[in-house]
């Protein structure tokens, strides 16, 4: 069992390390627990548990996947008030499976996770954090997801602005915007949501777009109370219908993803720009001219009419640099503002890099991904025993649900930690001919998909445009691939118990 020290001892000693309590980390810890493993520690840096669900709370925020898809398979919700349920909704459920699973008495707050050190010779890491508290397991689970440390934009000048600067995922809720001017930097998923909500109270709203996004209406509305009642009275007919509308958003992946589907696709979103627009020119400038796909898809049936507003100026000639009052753009315009808001998304393909994770023979994970990150299955790094990602490298969606991909790989990963915990395995790494199988094999499916060749630029791609960001297929595919770890693929070496 855990041992349960005294923080001024400033060391726990367990058998899985689990870091972050959103999807990802809640889910293994309710697995762990199934499985009948209680011996686990699961670190979160903030006073409560929920991830990305806890932090953004901005206006507007929610999910741009249905509701009956974005929840644990084991664990429905028949109580989702809406079709795309908002972030209270969804943060509310996860308190409700850290209750009902009780995992919350693993869960230690306030712990920043910072790095981790593997000792070969005792077969366990040690986990530091920002307070100088050591953890020690027999294996480490990541479950800090990608969309958790906020991208500020470099702006000349900025640092002298007088006024109020946040960044949508860290909203300042204690600024009135009521009768304010504002500056919002970027129109991707976070910005077209909070966008129409903001409009309406702000004297004036900038928005400073460099890249229009391909937008398709939101078919979103309540569920009556009727369904919900029937749903919670036949629970067989929710998986119905869960597993009718995973089928159909499978489909997606054939509707945008291929090429002369997506043509088709595109249309239907050019028509409804030029329904929902009126300016002629600001319906050009929010027509993209890229592939439909090569970046997020996102979903409003809000946004293009926010646009409208007699108060919303939309700006594409880019930030020149920002004064005391005032953000000056390229072709030389002053736009006085009293607040700038960031939506400009998430560090995705570098979330790891401030992190010193260090594996056998003293290599750093920052070395092992120099020139990209990879994984096996997005799960497992060769020289890292024991160490388990969970919405790794490529395992991102661009049609499905991402929590179905988040409980496949819970399955892998238990798996590889039953042998582990019981101590029939002392070591489990996988193998360096297996994992760059692997990644060739999915970058050669990527290179002429629409990620890579749609002719943009997007957060899926790193810095030398190799897409380490998405999983290239249908999810039923990842799901058949991660059912069960083979050990054949990895170096073991046995415990002391064999």
């Amino acid at each position: 069992m855990v041992q349960r020290q005294t923080r001024d001892q400033r060391k726990y000693r367990t058998s899985v390390i689990i870091v972050g309590t959103g999807f990802s980390g809640l889910g293994m810890a309710i697995r762990l627990k199934w499985a009948g493993i209680s011996d686990f520690i699961v670190l979160e840096k903030a006073a409560d548990l929920g991830g990305t669900w806890r932090d953004n709370t901005y206006p507007g925020c929610a999910c741009d996947v249905p509701s009956l898809m974005y929840s644990f398979s084991f664990e429905q919700n028949s109580s989702w008030s809406r079709m795309f349920a908002r972030q209270g909704e969804i943060s509310d459920y996860l308190q409700h499976c850290a209750d009902k699973y009780r995992v919350r008495d693993h869960i230690h707050y306030g712990v920043e996770f910072t790095g981790a050190e593997y000792d070969e010779d005792a077969n366990t890491w040690t986990v530091s954090t920002a307070d100088g508290t050591e953890y020690v397991g027999r294996a480490l689970v990541s479950g800090v997801g990608a969309l958790h440390i906020p991208s500020y934009p470099e702006l000349p000048g900025v640092e002298g602005f007088e006024g109020e600067v946040f960044h949508s995922a860290e909203w300042n809720h204690d600024f009135g915007l009521a009768g304010k001017r504002v500056a919002v930097i970027g129109t991707g998923a976070s910005a077209i949501q909070f966008v129409p909500r903001i409009a309406k109270e702000v004297a004036r709203l900038h928005l400073f777009q460099r890249t229009p996004p391909w937008i398709q209406p939101k078919p979103d509305r309540p569920i009556p109370e009727s369904v919900q009642r029937l749903f919670r009275n036949v629970p067989l007919l929710q998986r119905a219908a869960r597993a009718a509308l995973y089928w159909t958003l499978e489909a997606r992946y054939f509707a945008v993803f291929n090429r002369r589907l997506g043509k088709l696709a595109e249309q239907l979103s050019k028509r409804y720009i030029r329904k929902a627009v009126k300016d002629p020119k600001v319906r050009a400038a929010v027509t993209p001219d890229y592939a439909m796909g090569c970046k997020r898809i996102l979903l409003s049936s809000d946004y293009y009419p926010a646009l409208n507003r007699s108060n919303v100026d939309l700006v594409t000639s880019g930030v020149a640099e920002v004064r005391s009052r005032s953000v000056v753009t390229g072709d030389g315009e002053e736009h006085e503002v009293d607040a700038i808001i960031y939506g400009t998304g998430f560090h995705v393909t570098d979330a790891f890099d401030h992190l010193s994770i260090v594996g056998r023979d003293g290599r750093k994970l920052q070395d092992a991904w120099r020139n990209g990150m990879e994984a096996y299955l997005g799960m497992t790094v060769s020289g890292f025993p024991n160490l388990f990602f969970l919405l790794g490298p490529n395992t991102g969606l661009g049609h499905n649900s991402v929590v179905f991909m988040i409980e496949s790989q819970i399955n892998y990963v238990l798996s590889c930690l039953r042998p582990i915990c019981r101590d029939e395995v002392g070591q489990i790494d996988v193998r360096k001919s297996v994992q760059d199988a692997f990644n060739a094999e999915i970058q050669s499916e990527l290179a002429d998909e629409v990620w890579s060749a749609g002719g943009c630029r997007s957060w899926y791609l790193d810095e030398n445009g190799v897409n380490r960001t998405i999983w290239p297929g249908f999810t039923w595919k990842y799901w058949q691939r991660t059912r069960k770890a083979d050990m054949a693929d990895y170096e073991t070496t046995a415990g002391q118990s064999r």
